[in-house]
């Protein structure tokens, strides 16, 4: 999988921001005018966060997702999105940049959602020695990332 434009992963942005922040805010303040001016500046702001995602150093794509993804999955569990998730432009962004953000190892079933293919050809890519098998089962999240940004560089 590649990673988003920039206006993919803005848009996205956008759009989880106003359904899980916004649009309840704007509910509980009966309409009030100051969430229509917060929803300009998450407009604005949107390109700046997919900017540092997708552009910025390590350590600034890195932290950008940890709030970002700490910021719309508050859960008090670990952080387990569904498959389908990770072929988002968020998703695909953070594989991209981090890989898993919040586990060391991932099953063979996210390591494809991950890259974008089955589990087989996950199990394949690890007997090749493409993606390093994690002692206490998986793969290590940090080889799914660096195969997806191999995969980008060439």
């Amino acid at each position: 999988m590649s990673p988003p434009t920039h206006d993919e992963l803005a848009a996205q942005l956008v759009r989880l921001l106003d359904v899980r922040l916004l649009d309840p805010l704007e509910i509980l303040l009966d309409g009030d005018e100051a969430v229509a001016a917060l929803r300009d500046l998450v407009r604005i702001r949107a390109g700046r966060w997919a900017e540092r995602i997708i552009d910025g150093d390590d350590a600034t794509a890195i932290g950008m997702v940890m709030r970002v993804v700490a910021t719309l999955h508050p859960d008090d569990g670990p952080f387990a999105p569904p498959p389908e998730w990770w072929g988002t432009p968020l998703g695909r962004a953070v594989a991209w940049r981090v890989g898993h953000p919040t586990a060391v190892s991932v099953s063979y079933a996210v390591a494809g959602a991950m890259l974008g293919i089955t589990r087989q050809g996950v199990h394949d890519l690890v007997n090749r020695g493409r993606l390093a098998r994690h002692p206490d089962g998986g793969v290590t999240s940090a080889s799914v990332r660096d195969r997806l940004r191999a995969r980008t560089d060439a």
